[in-house]
């Protein structure tokens, strides 16, 4: 299969972002259908959709895994987890070093679910030394919390390790791989995760709507009588797919359709690894081009993942991130301004349906871009 433009583009705007993203015209297509939510066609199509699921997680029905489909985005899901599967006497632990692992706490501190926040700055990875000593110290956690890909960043934290130590105290495991799944691999079994979280408008490459959780059926036939809400309540909507293959309210049809697509798309290209491979591409493409125009990453190499990338604002009076985003959307590029205080940051995604020719193509837009700034492109970064 040719690598490049091998399926269709609508003519958008490019979303150098970590979802939602740049999307293929087939898979947009496919919204383009209505479908009747108790229709078996459409059961059929979520059957396929949740067997596939467990397949790129690596893990199957056959060896103790279920994947569960909650409407809303993945924030719905990582709360779905939390509201369901942590006893009411349950403690988290919530390893945090961006805002998605400080959402988690957050989402916590709303149901009312004892936890405790282990943290890092943000340019450091979740640290397996810590967590291993406050379980040892504190029996009366439960639970521990982790994202795989901090999107705050880019930083990728060591979610294999952590969920061996937490194997080892007998805790339950939770990972946040929003951004990661389908380009990021986790061994789930090896890394003794117990519930994954994930979205498919990331490197899944289909469009927001629903969430998706995939468990390990023990652990998720343990959390009875555990839930906290009938919407998020996640052992009853898996119980309802068991039931009839129907979600329990409203399911969002189009979004389901489109990622029953993006899936067929994920296997064309030769499926994650391939995948996973044009993103590693595009990052390196990025990261040189930038560089050679005096940016400066955030992130050491070694931590960085090759999902979004954070670079520093220049140190020049004349840029402002507000004027330098319009340029490039003028343009037809759309990135990510930072999120953390402390430091000027901007981030640029390399997943979604996005090639080596769209990256030089945005590199070419920065430069352009400066000049109409009036910032000279060698002398800006000093």
């Amino acid at each position: 299969m040719k690598p490049e433009r091998s399926i269709p583009m609508a003519h958008d705007k490019l979303l150098f972002t970590p979802g939602p993203l740049t999307t293929s015209l087939s898979v947009k297509q496919a919204m383009l259908h209505d479908a009747g939510s108790w229709h078996y066609e459409f059961r059929e199509t979520v059957r396929m959709v949740r067997e596939q699921l467990l397949s790129v997680a690596g893990v199957s029905r056959q060896n103790g895994y279920e994947s569960i489909l909650m409407q809303g985005s993945g924030s719905f899901g990582v709360e779905a987890v939390f509201s369901t599967c942590v006893p009411r006497d349950g403690k988290v632990v919530v390893l945090a070093n961006g805002a998605y692992g400080e959402r988690m706490a957050q989402m916590l501190q709303v149901a009312g679910i004892g936890h405790l926040v282990l943290r890092t700055p943000e340019n450091v990875p979740n640290d397996p030394a810590d967590l291993d000593q406050l379980l040892i110290d504190d029996p009366s956690v439960t639970h521990v919390a982790a994202v795989h890909c901090e999107t705050t960043t880019g930083i990728l934290n060591p979610v294999a390790e952590l969920g061996r130590l937490t194997r080892k105290h007998r805790r339950s495991f939770v990972v946040d791989a929003m951004s990661s799944f389908g380009a990021v691999p986790i061994d789930m079994v090896e890394a003794g995760v117990d519930f994954l979280v994930s979205s498919p408008n990331k490197c899944l490459e289909g469009v927001p709507g629903f969430s998706f959780i995939i468990a390990r059926r023990e652990a998720l036939l343990a959390c009875q009588g555990f839930a906290r809400s009938l919407s998020l309540d996640l052992l009853s909507q898996w119980k309802g797919f068991e039931k009839n293959g129907q979600f329990r309210f409203t399911p969002p049809t189009h979004a389901i359709l489109a990622l029953a697509r993006a899936l067929s798309e994920l296997g064309q290209e030769g499926g994650v690894a391939v995948r996973a491979a044009r993103y590693r591409r595009n990052h390196a493409v990025l990261v040189a081009g930038m560089c050679d125009l005096g940016f400066e990453t955030y992130l050491e190499p070694e931590l960085q993942s090759h999902i979004i990338t954070s670079f520093h604002c220049p140190d020049d009076p004349g840029f402002t991130f507000e004027e330098f985003y319009r340029g490039l959307s003028d343009r037809g590029f759309i990135i990510y301004p930072g999120k953390i205080s402390q430091a000027n940051l901007f981030r640029i995604g390399t997943i979604g349906r996005l090639f080596e020719a769209d990256i030089r193509a945005l590199i070419g837009g920065v430069k352009e871009t400066l000049r109409d700034m009036q910032l000279d492109v060698a002398d800006a970064f000093v």
